[in-house]
């Protein structure tokens, strides 16, 4: 099974790669790249909350993994010069581990909630009080003899991160005075990103090779860092002094990375899809049993990036692929391609 962990070209932050993306995480909005309108709007906020005096609103950062909600989240810290305590939605089980967070929480400090659309349904519900009155009721005892302590909490600022707002409930999405969606990078500004990265680890690439890094990396300049560092060990051992175009095209086939920055996995999705079932419809078990991957990997890995850059399309009849699909892997749509696609159909 490919987990989104274990590929090169997934989103997700991998253990081992914790305290390198801590390293090349800027420290200030200014030094932040790219999420212009985002940048601006925070700016704007941070700025009135210091004229204020007063913790900056409760902050909601939505979008895809690996563009920058965690990074902005320390940013706001900084900016505002608070303290940050960072924890996530599936860390804590029940109301009670949120009751003692916050109730440890400092004035004008920001608590961090990433992956908040996975928070209990208890813990949620405190939320909402923590969040609008500053107040946590402490329930002691059971039964008929419980009682519900008034406790009061300094003021703070949270900043929830979801990658699914749409997994948010009202009542929470509506607490919260400012919300921002990050969207994908274009290769320009992960070209800026990828020229970053590479001053601060000190490593010598040609302009050319930084393009074609960014052409891969699925506008996300988590994946773009990532391909840097794998294209530079490639350089290493070739013992070339800098990372030209080869280099970096050598390394990513090597990788098995192509010029659109689908993986494997990707390839073999779109590859059953056109070889095997003429290029749709098909159902989405039958495709994932044709590539030997869960129906789950499929249709939250790889599915999601091919959809998005127009080389599949989700029909009420099934999976179908369009004509850059075929065309991406050196295919002749079939006569009756056309017919293939009819009104579309998300749950196809």
């Amino acid at each position: 099974m490919a987990d989104n962990q274990e590929r090169l070209v997934g989103s997700n932050i991998k253990g081992e790669e914790s305290a390198l993306e801590q390293a090349l995480r800027p420290k200030t909005l200014k030094d932040f790249i790219g999420q212009h309108r985002v940048r601006e709007q925070i700016d704007v906020l941070l700025t009135a909350a210091r004229h204020r005096n007063t913790p900056a609103d409760h902050i909601l950062l939505s979008g895809p993994p690996g563009l920058g909600k965690t990074t902005l989240a320390l940013i706001l810290a900084s900016e505002m010069q608070a303290p940050i305590r960072i924890t996530s939605g599936p860390a804590i089980t029940h109301a009670g581990d949120l009751a003692a967070i916050l109730s440890s929480l400092v004035e004008g400090e920001i608590l961090f909630l990433d992956e908040i659309h996975r928070l209990p349904r208890p813990a949620e519900e405190l939320l909402y009080l923590a969040m609008e009155d500053f107040r946590v009721d402490v329930v002691v005892g059971k039964g008929p003899g419980a009682t519900a302590i008034p406790l009061q909490l300094p003021h703070f600022t949270l900043v929830g991160a979801t990658t699914r707002a749409g997994l948010l409930p009202g009542p929470l999405r509506d607490r919260f005075g400012f919300t921002a969606h990050l969207d994908f990078y274009d290769d320009k500004e992960l070209a800026q990103v990828i020229l970053r990265s590479a001053a601060l680890l000190e490593i010598d690439i040609h302009t050319d090779a930084i393009t074609e890094i960014s052409g891969r990396s699925r506008g996300t300049p988590r994946i773009a860092n990532r391909l840097l560092r794998r294209v530079r060990d490639y350089a290493q051992v070739k013992a070339s002094p800098s990372i030209s175009l080869a280099d970096a095209k050598a390394a990513l086939e090597m990788y098995e990375v192509d010029e659109m920055g689908l993986d494997r996995l990707d390839r073999g999705v779109l590859v059953a899809l056109v070889e095997r079932f003429n290029g749709g419809p098909v159902g989405l078990s039958t495709l994932a049993i044709a590539v030997g991957e869960e129906v789950e990997t499929v249709e939250s890995v790889a599915e999601p990036f091919l959809v998005r850059n127009g080389l599949m399309a989700r029909t009420s009849r099934g999976r179908v692929a369009t004509a850059a699909g075929f065309a991406h892997i050196g295919r002749t749509p079939p006569a009756q391609f056309a017919s293939l696609f009819d009104t579309p159909a998300p749950d196809a």
